[in-house]
């Protein structure tokens, strides 16, 4: 194993945050105190409480996730389009670095900056709401899956996407509207019969209520069904990147 290279590409994707404060760190827990202002006065004063939690403490879960989710993939999609946009993604690819190493590299920076953004969320939280966390290893087990699955994922779109318009399909216009519906803001158990079988399809729902049931111990899915769907989406992720290097899908043209 190249520890030398995965550190190298690792710190330099890293000190890239360090260069954009206001935009990696800073802008998404705005938002997302924005979220708490309006749905805890808007929402919050008509719905008080959601299966026994308070309406703000309810959505926090989903709010880390839907800014987990969208951190992740966004670093690991621009980690490795932006060498392949300036040419300088042949000098890793000719280099004596394995697929392992290149994706410890970018992937680990990616799930890093998502985690710590996460973090950063998760205190912030404190502040509107009573946040308590009654599962912290599964806590901390769906965070670091839930990071480096979708940092995966990103990268996999990095290495697709051909302009910047197709790297942002996907994170703007498919990803937001899967959170959104997922049961981020809400209980599935809330939605008619229809609709709740319609949500099962929606993979977000797994990472979310998984991740709540962490916090509160309430789910609208079993967490093992949970864990285990995001650990096969990890497993597809993995498998699909591995085809993408062995065949030089995109990189090497």
């Amino acid at each position: 194993m190249n520890f030398e290279a995965i550190k190298s590409i690792y710190f330099f994707e890293m000190a890239r945050t360090r260069r954009t404060l206001l935009q990696s760190v800073v802008s998404p827990v705005i938002s997302t105190s924005l979220y708490f202002i309006v749905f805890g006065a808007a929402v919050g004063s008509r719905i008080q409480e959601v299966e026994g939690v308070s309406y703000g403490a309810f959505i926090t879960p989903g709010l880390i996730m839907l800014t987990l989710l969208g951190q992740c993939i966004s670093n690991g999609s621009f980690g490795i389009y932006f060498p392949k946009f300036t040419g300088t993604i042949y000098e890793v690819l000719s280099a004596p670095v394995a697929m392992a190493e290149i994706l410890l590299g970018y992937v680990g920076a990616a799930a890093t900056k998502g985690l710590m953004i996460g973090v950063i969320i998760l205190l912030t939280a404190n502040i509107f709401v009573d946040v308590r966390i009654e599962h912290p290893f599964m806590m901390v087990l769906f965070f670091l899956l839930t990071a480096i699955t979708f940092s995966l994922f990103g990268f996999m779109i990095g290495i697709w996407a051909s302009n910047f318009e197709q790297l942002n399909l996907i994170p703007m216009l498919v990803v937001p509207p899967l959170t959104f519906l997922g049961g981020s803001f809400y209980s599935i158990n809330m939605l008619p019969p229809f609709w709740q079988a319609v949500s099962h399809f929606n993979p977000v729902l797994y990472l979310v209520s998984g991740f709540r049931w962490s916090f509160y111990g309430i789910a609208d899915v079993n967490p093992l069904v949970s864990l285990g769907m995001i650990s096969i989406f990890l497993a597809l992720c993995l498998g699909t990147l591995g085809w993408m290097f062995k065949t030089g899908y995109r990189l090497r043209n």
